[in-house]
């Protein structure tokens, strides 16, 4: 069953459900990355450490821009341009860049605290250190006397991370204006192109309780002027504006006549005098102390010195400084990221699954001896085996519900993130969901999400077409993106499918070309999608925040390699690509139907099953090479004889199999020619290649409830077996 989520049906969606598993997801990032930074050599930096700090930090930049997190995103996108300069040796690692990213770590699991904590207050600006890493990825060396917080090798800084941002006022100290809505006009200007200015209008409308934003007529051609109604403090819109245009550009003044709130107008030298004009001129360090009645310390006049450090801060080179006093109470108040699992070692729950079946093998041998008791002389006891089989019951349900998560979980994250995507590129994306109940072990389902994300981003960055492209085309204004998930025989296929305009075997083969790659025109189309898979390849023209770095795809390959699992591409040029993850089934619950042929019991998953009939053999119709077909309502499919695959011998030869039952894989359908349906039950799955050996036809096994071990059918292989 499937489901669409429409481009603006994600504002109704809540994610908050999935919170909790980016946080921990984000913090183990987070420490990983931090004991690398700690770890790297300067002189000799290794490839792979360089690639895995880089993969930490996108990981972390692709849930926080999924959840909406944008400081986080952000910053992390930040940290994540200087990192790919450095993987790529464009640049070579000092001192002040590991500096730099572990100060913004902490700066980011700060950020990720305050989110979890669900608090509303302004959180610390990151505006100097999106500088500083900026100036760092453009080559820029700090001067020596800059004040440049030393490492810490010898252990990590403990949590929680003291606030990174200097120049953000104490969380304890009421922000100015916060009492009610300000009526503000923002001046942006003198602009290289006007359209700059669009971006600011976009702060407000993606930033909720920001506040609202009107266009004013300007006076000056170069210049934008709008009526900004906000609880924000004008230290806080500058930051916000920072982004986008410099503070140069930007003055803001209170639409009261006479009431100017910022550029230094009206202000005097005796003003300034007032609140310690060392502020402006002295390095941050030095500030600390410097005056009393700073705001924020005990018994200075803290509303009246705020009044005027606000009125001055925009215009001029003063930064507030915190006092230690203040940072320190910060720290030990911050919200600590808290975790509400516990993790427990794989092997652990693979015992006690083990554990389980076990008990149910043994259940099931005591309840088959007991079916020969007198129920009056032994009645306590058949009550007693009663409550054993239902807690038995009841105990492997939950057990295996340790492991299993539905991939709903999984497909859940994507419909906020494509609907942002999509309003960012300016495209109409309907997202639609097939196959949510499928269960995956809880190990593969964390390893799949972030080179889902991947291949989601991938598909609405390159696949999907602008709106007037697709018009022009032909096609709907609204492009598709499918994702399903299916038990297909031994393996478990995700399908991540588009209907934009697909690969270009000639632009992927230039780029190769380009790169030095052994590539020729000769080359199969599905060699040439592989192509796409090298590390740092990409077709992109320019690096955006979604995608361009080249990172991504080889992630992608990367993580379904060590899960053994393949990743094909399928293509059309102009109508589209899908992408399909093929996972070995390790663990997983599935419904299944057993079937007896003989004495052999096998179990056909039930997802497969279309229909069972009784048929007479002279509905069976020999052709070729011995090969059998059987009529279904006007349509001619194969038969399989199982008894026949699996040579299983006959203890009367005189009986043969009348059962057929039609099972259906990758579009196509066979008949299975058997004995007996035994039923429908629940089968935990298990590897038998891993146990045993592979086997052809076959996907795994599981154990019954008398002890027997069933063997579960590869459809897929029987069905491309019939076909060939």
């Amino acid at each position: 069953m499937g489901e669409t989520y429409q481009e603006g049906a994600g504002a109704d969606f809540d994610l908050s459900q999935f919170y909790q598993i980016f946080f921990e997801e984000a913090g183990e990032n987070l420490d990983q990355m931090e004991h690398m930074l700690l770890d790297l050599d300067l002189e000799k930096a290794d490839d792979e450490e360089l690639n895995g700090i880089f993969r930490c930090a996108h990981s972390i930049k692709g849930g926080a821009a999924t959840f909406g997190f944008s400081d986080v995103a952000e910053l992390t996108h930040q940290m994540e341009s200087l990192l790919d300069r450095l993987r790529r040796h464009e640049l070579q690692p000092i001192p002040q860049m590991v500096d730099v990213l572990l100060e913004s770590a902490d700066a980011s699991r700060s950020l990720l605290a305050r989110h979890q904590a669900g608090a509303q207050d302004e959180p610390p600006s990151t505006a100097h250190l999106v500088k500083r890493i900026s100036e760092l990825a453009a080559g820029m060396v700090p001067a020596q006397g800059a004040p440049v917080e030393a490492p810490k090798p010898q252990s990590p800084p403990p949590p929680p991370p003291a606030p990174i941002a200097q120049a953000a006022p104490p969380a304890s100290s009421a922000p100015v204006g916060a009492t009610g809505p300000r009526q503000l006009q923002v001046r942006i200007g003198p602009l290289d192109r006007i359209e700059q200015a669009d971006a600011i209008k976009e702060l407000f409308r993606d930033i909720p309780g920001l506040g609202s934003i009107s266009d004013l007529p300007s006076d000056d051609a170069a210049s934008r002027l709008f009526a900004v109604e906000t609880s924000s403090t004008d230290s806080d819109l500058l930051d916000l504006f920072a982004f986008h245009v410099s503070k140069e550009q930007v003055q803001i003044s209170a639409q009261a006549a006479g009431s100017v709130a910022s550029a230094g107008e009206g202000l005097t030298t005796q003003d300034l005098e007032s609140v310690g004009a060392e502020v402006a001129t002295g390095p941050a360090d030095e500030a600390y102390g410097f005056f009393k009645n700073a705001p924020g310390s005990p018994g200075g006049d803290s509303a009246a010195a705020q009044q005027v450090l606000q009125a001055i801060e925009p215009a001029s080179a003063v930064t507030r400084i915190a006092p230690k006093a203040a940072t320190e109470a910060k720290a030990g108040s911050q919200a600590q990221m808290e975790s509400t699992t516990i993790r427990v070692a794989v092997n652990k729950v693979d015992q006690l699954i083990n554990l389980v079946g076990e008990l149910v093998i043994t259940q099931a041998m005591l309840a088959q001896n007991s079916l020969g008791l007198d129920s009056a002389e032994h009645q306590q006891l058949l009550a007693g085996l009663a409550d054993l089989d239902r807690n038995t019951r009841d105990l492997q349900e939950s057990v295996m519900s340790i492991r299993m998560i539905p991939m709903s979980i999984v497909f859940s994250r994507f419909p906020r993130m494509l609907r942002d995507l999509a309003n960012k590129l300016g495209k109409k994306v309907d997202l639609v969901t097939l196959g949510e109940a499928t269960e995956l072990d809880k190990g593969l389902v964390e390893k799949i999400t972030d080179p889902l994300t991947h291949l989601v981003r991938n598909s609405g960055d390159h696949g999907i077409e602008l709106p007037a492209e697709r018009l022009a085309k032909g096609k709907p204004e609204h492009g598709t993106i499918t994702l399903s998930a299916s038990h297909q025989g031994g393996s478990i296929v995700i399908d991540v499918k588009d209907d934009g305009k697909g690969l270009s075997r000639e632009k992927i083969l230039s780029k190769a070309r380009e790169r030095g790659m052994d590539v020729s025109d000769q080359m199969s189309d599905a060699d040439v999608w592989q192509l796409i898979f090298a590390p740092g390849f990409s077709t992109a023209e320019v690096v955006t925040d979604v995608s361009g770095r080249g990172v991504g795809m080889d992630v992608v390959k990367r993580n379904i390699a060590a899960l053994n699992g393949t990743v094909e591409i399928d293509s059309s040029e102009g109508y589209g690509t899908k992408v399909s993850v093929r996972l070995p089934l390790t663990l997983a619950i599935m419904d299944g139907m057993s079937v007896g042929v003989d004495e052999e019991v096998y179990i056909l998953p039930l997802s497969s099953v279309v229909e069972s009939f009784q048929v007479n053999p002279d509905d069976v119709n020999t052709v070729a090479q011995g090969s059998q077909l059987v009529k279904v309502r006007d349509e001619y499919m194969p038969v399989i004889a199982l008894e026949r695959i699996f040579q299983v011998p006959r203890l009367d030869p005189q009986k043969s199999s009348t059962i057929m039952v039609v099972v259906e894989a990758d579009g196509n359908r066979v008949a299975l020619l058997v004995d007996e349906l035994l039923g429908q039950h629940q089968v935990v799955v298990k590897n038998l290649e891993s146990n045993y050996r592979k086997v052809p036809n076959v996907s795994g096994a599981t154990i019954l409830g008398d002890g027997r071990v069933a063997l579960i059918l590869d459809i897929g292989g029987l069905v491309r077996r019939a076909r060939h």
